[in-house]
């Protein structure tokens, strides 16, 4: 099995080959050098990595702050290409994405490293430390995504977007062998390189933490401007796109914080599936967990100006369901992570007729 987080739980068939390379995974013979993308060389020898807001400079034999990227010898090298820490089949809820092939699983792979540093991490043993990996093929990947009858692949667990070249790489293959591509993001990226990649993505859910640029700036060590536009933009490319927001308590689940992000959302479209999730103590950051009653307070405000808003990682009863905009009829019921889609019927609401937002085969 790979030495992984989460858990691998797929170990047959081709995947048997890789995980046994991933135990030998010190090996040079799987160790790919590809030159990164979008950077440039400086006079000082230094080189400005162009991929994310945070611009690094990164000197001679030194990494960006994702840990993915080396400056050699005056070339930028994306030194985290196919080095995965975690491989899995994953109900597609769980990223989470509740109108987008409900009910399926998605293999699911991530990188080690992130691009915000986010004082309640859940993740941080994988996303702000260096952790074990193993070098996996685009081609090996799509091959396993197929052979487990996947319905694509989610780049997901960390940040997904600072392993840009290998996700650009599976997601072309991955296409080219109908399946669909997933990317579960902070959203951090420049425009250009985000541009680049947006034709090869079927869905995305990206992680809204809070309308405050402050809260950015303490908490995560980014910007809000630059998610914001990422979030639009992919609206504007067809993506399918869910939000979700991490309510913390005191630091972004005031009314009046909730209602910005809600009108934020509504304003690009009403009918953009808004989750909002429970927060537990994690990494840096020791807060009490975030109370049911403000998930509750949350949902009723979403519900004001959204079809679709959740509640995640909590249990309230009628949070996680979808129900038809148009005559309220159950379209797909939720229990955990088991799904049953029990009101569409060929794309459409078994009971008004209306097409469903809801991405399905």
């Amino acid at each position: 099995m790979l030495s992984s987080y989460p858990p691998v739980r797929i170990d047959d068939g081709d995947l048997f080959e890789i995980t046994s390379r991933w135990e030998r995974n010190d090996s040079s013979i799987y160790m790919i050098r590809k030159e990164a993308l979008f950077w440039e060389k400086r006079e000082d020898g230094k080189i400005q990595c162009l991929l994310c807001p945070v611009g690094c400079l990164i000197g001679d034999g030194k990494v960006g702050v994702c840990m993915g990227r080396k400056n050699e010898g005056g070339i930028l090298y994306a030194i985290n290409y196919g080095r995965l820490v975690s491989l899995a089949m994953d109900p597609i809820e769980k990223k989470p994405l509740y109108h987008f092939h409900p009910g399926t699983q998605i293999l699911s792979t991530g990188p080690n490293g992130c691009n915000m540093s986010c004082q309640h991490c859940q993740n941080w043993s994988i996303s702000q430390k260096k952790s074990p990996t193993g070098y996996v093929s685009p081609e090996d990947l799509v091959k396993v995504a197929l052979k487990e009858n996947s319905v694509g692949i989610a780049y997901t667990y960390t940040e997904p977007l600072i392993w840009y070249e290998y996700v650009l790489d599976t997601a072309t293959k991955a296409k080219e062998n109908n399946l669909t591509n997933v990317l579960v993001t902070n959203g951090y990226i420049n425009e250009e390189p985000l541009g680049k990649l947006l034709p090869y993505i079927d869905a995305m859910n990206i992680d809204l933490k809070s309308m405050e640029e402050d809260f950015y700036r303490k908490v995560c060590k980014g910007r809000l401007s630059h998610v914001l536009r990422t979030i639009e933009l992919c609206y504007q490319t067809r993506v399918h796109v869910e939000i979700t927001n991490l309510l913390i308590p005191t630091l972004n689940d005031s009314d009046e914080q909730i209602q910005r992000l809600v009108d934020f959302v509504a304003n690009l479209s009403d009918r953009i599936p808004l989750h909002f999730s429970r927060y537990f103590p994690a990494y840096k950051m020791d807060l009490p967990a975030t109370p049911l009653e403000t998930l509750q307070k949350a949902f009723l405000l979403g519900k004001r100006r959204l079809k679709y808003v959740y509640v995640g990682n909590a249990y309230i009863p009628n949070t996680s369901n979808t129900y038809c905009a148009e005559c309220n009829q159950l379209l797909i019921r939720r229990d955990g992570y088991y799904t049953s889609v029990v009101g569409i019927q060929e794309k459409k609401c078994k009971k008004c007729g209306v097409v469903v937002d809801v991405v399905i085969e």
